[in-house]
């Protein structure tokens, strides 16, 4: 110490436990930051904002995930492989009727939604530019999980069981078209002021579409 000078030293952090904001599970973080994406669009969600929607500090996600882009990939496999183990087993081995197996797959898919439109709301946001999220999205989990899908309808399609239906205009009816409601509420409400979030709604949403849907495809016996 150099005479006639005072020297201040800063008290030391004190040790311990972290606030409890900050031992936030991962789960929490990652269904909060996925809703985000799909609201605002990767452009639009920033990790300070999203820190501040948690109430956690500043740079808490930051320490757990690192960059945008990782959380945004994090996010991802969050809310898709959700819907992944949800959809494992889909076709039950004690229905005979294949038609009776996609539409029973079409209602579990569209009740899945309604529970979780935040997938299909980021789908409308990623589909619309060509880029490497997009790409990643499809090839880690859209194309895998239509493949069988895609067998299946072809298979019908020779046997004459169905009219021919392209994948994609398959997979668009039923993510887009079958889940709308539940990832546009509010326009879903100018309909019909029950919410189509009620769980009687999606069960009838979800037993009607699925219904339309297979007998749509159904070809007449000869």
């Amino acid at each position: 110490m150099i005479e006639g000078v005072t020297t201040e030293t800063k008290p030391e952090r004190p040790r311990g436990r972290p606030r409890a904001s900050d031992s936030m599970p991962i789960e929490e973080i990652l269904e909060k930051a996925l809703s985000m994406f799909a609201t605002v669009g990767y452009d639009g969600m920033s990790l300070r904002t999203l820190n501040r929607e948690l109430g956690v500090s500043h740079n808490l996600v930051y320490q757990r995930f690192g960059t945008k882009d990782e959380l945004w990939r994090a996010a991802v496999d969050f809310g898709f492989g959700r819907l992944m183990r949800h959809l494992q087993g889909l076709f039950d081995p004690t229905v005979s009727d294949p038609l009776e197996q996609l539409r029973l797959a079409a209602h579990r898919f569209v009740v899945f939604s309604a529970d979780h439109p935040e997938l299909v709301a980021l789908m409308n946001i990623e589909g619309r530019q060509d880029t490497d999220r997009l790409a990643y999205i499809y090839d880690t989990y859209i194309e895998p999980m239509l493949a069988d899908v895609g067998r299946l309808l072809n298979h019908l399609a020779d046997e004459g069981v169905i009219r021919p239906i392209p994948l994609r205009t398959f997979h668009f009816l039923l993510a887009h078209g079958a889940t709308a409601p539940h990832a546009l509420v509010p326009l879903a409400n100018k309909f019909d002021a029950t919410s189509p979030l009620e769980p009687a709604a999606i069960e009838e949403h979800a037993q009607l579409v699925s219904t339309l849907f297979v007998e749509g495809l159904r070809l007449a016996r000869r």
